[in-house]
């Protein structure tokens, strides 16, 4: 009895500072999207034309590790079937963390612009015993500069 009533103090704790975490990360992320909205980042493979431009590779890199009770909540999930909420939020944070990593690197160098953005994912230690899970996201582009003769 004592022990489950150990595994339930941890559980609440877990989720409660993970919940505390991850909220305090979406608004560091809200709030960075927010400073670079006017950086535009797009799919396209082509750059927009008519402008001469040097270019650049731009690159974000997030890893993002899942929590004791997230997992536990997954396993539970896996038995009964259906989405797997708790990582759909995970790899929402890293994509999006890693784009704003990009679009600051960009910002940096002076782009106007970024274009042919793609994103990378994977798996870091999945299915080995006794450790937590993890995903790296990668979001990659090619920056748009001005010539340095015109600036």
């Amino acid at each position: 009895m004592f022990e489950l009533i150990i595994f339930l103090v941890l559980m609440t704790l877990g989720y409660l500072v993970g919940q505390y975490a991850e909220k305090r990360h979406y608004k560091s992320i809200i709030e960075r999207e927010r400073k670079l909205k006017d950086l535009h980042t797009v799919a396209s493979r082509f750059p927009p034309p008519g402008k001469r431009h040097e270019q650049c590779l731009v690159m974000g890199n997030t890893v993002i590790s899942v929590d004791y009770f997230k997992r536990f909540i997954a396993s539970l999930r896996n038995l009964f079937g259906g989405r797997i909420t708790s990582y759909e939020t995970l790899l929402d944070r890293a994509r999006r963390e890693s784009l704003l990593r990009m679009k600051e690197q960009a910002q940096e160098m002076g782009a106007e612009y970024v274009f042919n953005v793609k994103y990378e994912t994977s798996s870091i230690s999945k299915g080995q015993k006794n450790t937590i899970g993890s995903v790296e996201v990668l979001a990659y582009g090619t920056a748009l500069m001005r010539p340095r003769e015109e600036l």
